[in-house]
């Protein structure tokens, strides 16, 4: 499966597609969010998404507050989850300067809508949706989006698999363009979430969903998922982005920094070259090494044409001399006769043999 999103065809053999998540990680400046654009193509990124959501349109003030403690992540923010998101949330104003700015430096912008609204004013900006993990039963969403007719990607944390058959299922009966993306969405950047990324999933995916292209949308630290996911078939990539980890905000512990970045695609790039062909054959770079490596047949003592051969007149070693008889047809060998003279350590070749 393949498809295009901006200039770049995704899937298959096409190079992976990196997207820098920098999300809330403009800490509420414009100027922040561009240079953070700037930032991530020199990083090598492709695209920039960002998220574009309205407190009260995402989160309930009341039903946080009435939750007893906050969890998981949260439980380490200084404010109410209700201002988290309103000091994270990104105005729509912005997005004719960030998609300007994205075209400037030859990168794609994307954002995460979050409710109708912003469903339908990002379409006029973006190539393509990503969903993220907590819309994944709000099908209705879903399908609005996919309504669109651009490319979909779905991350699909803290889902059960019917769940994600279900909203597959609905957007591939509008939109046959979706990125099905594996996520673990722990955003504490612990080590332990390795254990829980389950990378294999992917498996499953390309099992049940043959005709969608996979994807990873990660938040564990570095980039050993990344490489993991590469390997199994994932061909899109988004990792958070910051300039710096040590800043203030929900999202700035766990992401990716220029320099990490940078050596996340590169790493990528060398292994997709290592992952090549699925066809077992002498690569060209191995040409020479199996004449050096590999053993033939030789005269273990001058041999007199017409003598017939036996096990102790063969000796088996390198070179392999191109055309010589190798190893696994030494039986063939034995009971032949010479027709021709073979000095001691000459290879022995199928012309120099008779019945």
């Amino acid at each position: 499966m393949e498809m295009r999103i901006g200039n770049r065809t995704i899937g298959g053999d096409n190079p992976t597609y990196f997207i820098a998540d920098i999300a809330a990680n403009h800490d509420g400046s414009l100027e922040r969010a561009k240079y953070l654009i700037r930032l991530a193509k020199q990083a090598g990124a492709d695209a920039a998404k960002f998220q574009n959501f309205r407190a009260p349109k995402i989160v309930s003030d009341y039903g946080f507050r009435h939750m007893g403690g906050q969890l998981s992540h949260q439980a380490s923010w200084k404010k109410s989850v209700f201002e988290v998101y309103q000091d994270a949330s990104i105005p729509f104003d912005w997005s004719e300067e960030l998609k300007a700015v994205c075209e400037e430096v030859g990168i794609e912008y994307f954002s995460s809508p979050y409710d109708f609204d912003a469903i339908d004013l990002l379409d006029a900006y973006m190539p393509a949706y990503k969903i993220g993990s907590g819309e994944i039963d709000w099908i209705e969403a879903l399908e609005r989006m996919a309504r669109k007719n651009k490319p979909v990607l779905l991350a699909t944390g803290a889902a059960e698999i019917g769940e994600v058959q279900r909203a597959v299922h609905a957007i591939l009966k509008i939109n046959p363009q979706l990125v099905l993306m594996q996520c673990n969405t722990n955003y504490t950047a612990s080590l332990e979430n390795f254990k829980y990324i389950n990378l294999r999933v992917l498996e499953t995916y390309r099992l049940m969903f043959p005709q969608v292209v996979l994807g990873l949308s990660d938040h564990t630290p570095g980039h050993v998922t990344v490489l993991g996911a590469v390997t199994l078939g994932a061909r899109v990539v988004e990792k958070h982005f910051t300039d710096d980890n040590s800043r203030e905000g929900p999202d700035h512990k766990f992401a990716m920094n220029p320099d990490s970045w940078n050596e996340m695609v590169e790493n990528t790039r060398y292994l997709e070259r290592a992952l090549g062909s699925a066809d077992k054959t002498i690569a060209e770079n191995e040409v020479d090494t199996s004449v050096v490596q590999r053993r033939c047949l030789r005269a273990a003592r001058d041999i007199r044409a017409g003598e017939k051969m036996t096990r102790e007149m063969i000796d088996v070693l390198r070179p392999a001399a191109p055309g010589a008889i190798r190893p696994h047809e030494i039986e063939a060998v034995v009971g032949t006769t010479t027709i021709e003279d073979i000095p001691f350590g000459k290879e022995l070749r199928w012309t120099q043999l008779g019945a």
